[in-house]
């Protein structure tokens, strides 16, 4: 096990984590799981979430500080919010692509249709009013959203990244303005707490086979409900569904990345799939992009020679607005969600899905769940009830977990292309990539 490359690590500790999760079900450990397993899984995320914020204020300081002047941040900041707006259009396209051809409303029966939106209907009512408040707002809020009134504040919460964002970008912009004799040793300090963290994101990795075996034990007896036989009864009903999300979202790591990759970097797909995989991983096993932002940042810098000036900048922006897996899966829902009502969808209103969905995706939180309450307001665009999120709540929390991992790995495809677009990615050694 010592001389095991992490991503093998990790998918040993995935495994065993379901297999020890069906074992639960089926002998009665449930409660056992929840009380002595479960917790260990709450506090390796609660870890990555805790390093999350001071990781991307001193990396992006040091980052930003870097620089030689400010144009070269605008220059790259142009090139990121450009890749990242296209790979979310490419993947809206896709998943409408998919989900006309597959047609999986077409087979979701009426009674299942009235099941659900019964069964949560409480689910759907929360999801709804949390919509209802994001669409109250003013077309300029998000503008808003991003300055925060106290860099305190904003710091304590992860779902606030932008603003942490904003005031390093400040904060190092600054710096460059000034003469280095009066920066020096600011800069020293920032240098030093980011080595102090990316050290902290070590440590932490070393318990990641540990997390994700108590993350997916508890998540497998938290979706049986207690019983395997819920499990198969909710896939046997929406797997023409899941499997239209699944080819989708497939599609883009195997399919669009790659070619992304080919396009505009001398980088081996298969070389970068080696060095982004523990990432990955995290990313399924967690379903937030957030929490994995501290390893998609480790492994990008230190396995695939993204330097750090373009990791520090443009990995946490992915994270808080890059959601190409989140898109692709709000597109492939609302179409879902018509066939079911028996709702034949224009092609203006597709479009519409695909303006709409790209912009949601930019106000998604990178953590769990949040997809859907997205997702209301996609429905509410082409005139569909809202409520038909009922539909597709029972097999989200599944397909979250892989939209995470689309979401993770298009954000180190646009940080590795704009990284050569700069002369800034290095090549690595495959012992650099396996490790």
């Amino acid at each position: 096990m010592k001389n095991l490359a992490l991503h093998w690590k990790i998918i040993i500790g995935m495994t065993l984590g379901v297999i020890f999760g069906l074992l639960a079900i089926t002998i009665g450990w449930d409660q056992f799981t929840s009380d002595w397993i479960k917790p260990f899984g709450t506090i390796f995320i609660n870890l990555l979430k805790l390093i999350a914020v001071p990781l991307v204020f001193a990396s992006l300081i040091k980052g930003v500080a870097s620089l030689s002047d400010i144009s070269k941040l605008s220059r790259i900041g142009s090139k990121t919010i450009a890749l990242y707006l296209t790979s979310t259009v490419l993947a809206v396209t896709i998943g409408l692509l998919i989900v006309n051809t597959v047609q999986p409303g077409k087979y979701f029966s009426e009674e299942k249709r009235i099941e659900f939106k019964e069964k949560f209907a409480t689910k759907t009512e929360a999801k709804m009013e949390a919509a209802a408040q994001v669409q109250d707002q003013g077309p300029l809020q998000f503008m808003v959203d991003i300055v925060p009134q106290n860099f305190l504040n904003a710091a304590t919460d992860n779902s606030n990244m932008l603003q942490v964002i904003f005031f390093a970008i400040l904060f190092g912009m600054a710096m460059i303005m000034l003469p280095d004799v009066k920066t020096v040793y600011v800069k020293g300090f920032f240098d030093g707490v980011n080595d102090v963290i990316l050290q902290i994101v070590d440590m932490i990795m070393t318990m990641a086979p540990y997390g994700v075996f108590a993350l997916l034990a508890s998540l497998m007896v938290d979706f049986s409900d207690g019983d395997v036989r819920n499990v198969i009864e909710l896939f046997s009903a929406l797997g023409l569904y899941s499997l239209a999300v699944i080819l989708g979202l497939l599609t883009m790591i195997f399919v669009v990345y790659p070619i992304i990759l080919r396009m505009f970097t001398k980088m081996n797909y298969f070389d970068f799939f080696k060095g982004i995989m523990p990432a990955q991983m995290l990313a399924f096993s967690t379903s937030s992009s957030a929490a994995t932002l501290p390893v998609t940042m480790e492994r990008c810098e230190d396995h695939l020679g993204v330097s750090e000036e373009i990791s520090s900048f443009v990995l946490p922006l992915g994270a808080t607005i890059n959601m190409d897996g989140t898109s692709l899966y709000q597109a492939v829902a609302a179409v879902f969600i018509a066939q079911a009502f028996g709702v034949d969808l224009d092609l203006s209103q597709q479009l519409t899905i695909v303006l709409t969905a790209t912009l949601a995706s930019i106000g998604a939180a990178a953590v769990p769940g949040a997809g859907l309450v997205m997702l209301v307001i996609v429905l509410g665009a082409v005139g569909m009830d809202p409520e038909g999120v009922a539909l597709i709540f029972a097999v989200d929390r599944i397909l979250d977990m892989l939209r995470t991992v689309v979401n993770v790995t298009g954000d180190a495809t646009v940080a590795t292309v704009i990284a050569s677009s700069e002369g800034q990615l290095r090549d690595v050694s495959e012992q650099e990539l396996m490790s």
